[in-house]
């Protein structure tokens, strides 16, 4: 008889359990995304759900259209949008108010997919081990960078070829887990001059087009060629894949150091590649002020603490879903379970 598993065939619908997780992932991407510092592929790792993403992207990109992909993509998309939607006020509310508390529960939501994550790959190897490590330098190596280099000056410019390069950086970034597409743009010096003529084309100003169609053909071509990619590396080499997507994981809370707080900035200081004057310091968003640490109090501690129980809690409940329906080869679980 046929098993009825997450890789059910294209004429298929994928049943409940599924459908849900898809929906629990795409809004805990969409509230990663309104955190600073956290990415949105992360959580869809924690969840359970990145490998059906990545065939479903995969799937669109080769005009693939099933009624899995369709399914797929639009959950995760209507399930991130709604998220945006009715956390960005709360989740504002608590940045500014209690950002150590904030970033503790997303500490514990990436944690808690570190379990479902190392499952699939066992038994451990010398060989899934080093790439694990791997996995885990390279987000060490991320965070570092985005810590120390976030004072980066960047003059923009190249024209057409670097803006298309942008547009495919901007695509990896929204692909693949732990990647900050802002800080590629910022690396790369189109930052401001992407996100100025987003805002431009947003007020119906056709100028802006010069900047939007080359940075939109570099989105199409990243997220193709990165998805496809990523697709061939979890089909053909899956445990090593899977083995640095549990070393980035495990390597993200990293970035998420709980006891930090916003500061004003100051004239001289460097916010998004641009050095602040007396007359553009008052411009800068408080999302965007900088940060530094402080000395937590005991109830700090204890909350942060428990918030991070609580974030793995979630997660490793939604990894849960869908644990005793059916299994791939020799009885062992599919990615996509999160088992």
């Amino acid at each position: 008889m046929p098993n009825p598993s997450t890789d059910n065939p294209p004429h298929k619908t994928p049943d409940r359990l599924p459908l849900l997780r898809l929906l629990i992932g795409g809004a805990m991407m969409g509230l990663a995304n309104l955190v600073p510092g956290i990415s949105g592929g992360t959580m869809l790792v924690a969840a359970g759900v990145y490998r059906r993403f990545v065939d479903a992207v995969s799937d669109a990109t080769r005009l693939r259209l099933s009624r899995t992909t369709i399914l797929t993509l639009g959950l995760i998309a209507l399930a991130a949008a709604a998220a945006i939607a009715l956390g960005a006020a709360p989740v504002a509310l608590g940045l500014e108010h209690a950002r150590w508390a904030m970033y503790a529960l997303f500490i514990g939501l990436t944690l808690g997919g570190v379990p479902a994550l190392y499952a699939l790959v066992t038994p451990m190897t010398p060989r899934t081990i080093a790439f694990a490590v791997l996995g885990l330098v390279v987000m060490l190596g991320v965070v570092l960078a985005q810590e120390f280099g976030a004072g980066t000056t960047s003059s923009g410019g190249g024209g057409w070829p670097m803006l298309v390069i942008a547009g495919v950086a901007g695509a990896a970034a929204m692909v693949l887990p732990g990647v900050s597409g802002a800080y590629l743009l910022l690396l790369l010096g189109q930052y401001e001059i992407v996100v100025t003529a987003i805002k431009d084309f947003v007020r119906l100003d056709v100028a802006a087009l010069a900047v939007v169609i080359p940075v939109g053909v570099g989105v199409v071509l990243g997220i193709a060629v990165v998805s496809n990619l990523l697709r061939w590396l979890l089909h053909k080499y899956e445990k090593p894949t899977l083995a640095v997507l549990l070393g980035l994981l495990i390597g993200a809370p990293a970035g998420l150091y709980p006891f930090r707080e916003a500061v004003p900035p100051a004239p001289g200081d460097v916010v998004k590649g641009q050095i602040l004057t007396e007359d553009t310091v008052g411009d800068v968003e408080r999302e965007d002020w900088p940060t530094q640490a402080f000395t937590p109090s005991a109830l700090q501690i204890a909350g942060s603490f428990g918030l991070v129980v609580l974030g793995g809690a979630a997660t490793l409940g939604v990894a849960r879903l869908g644990r005793e329906r059916g299994r791939e080869r020799r009885g062992e679980p599919t990615a996509e379970d999160g088992n």
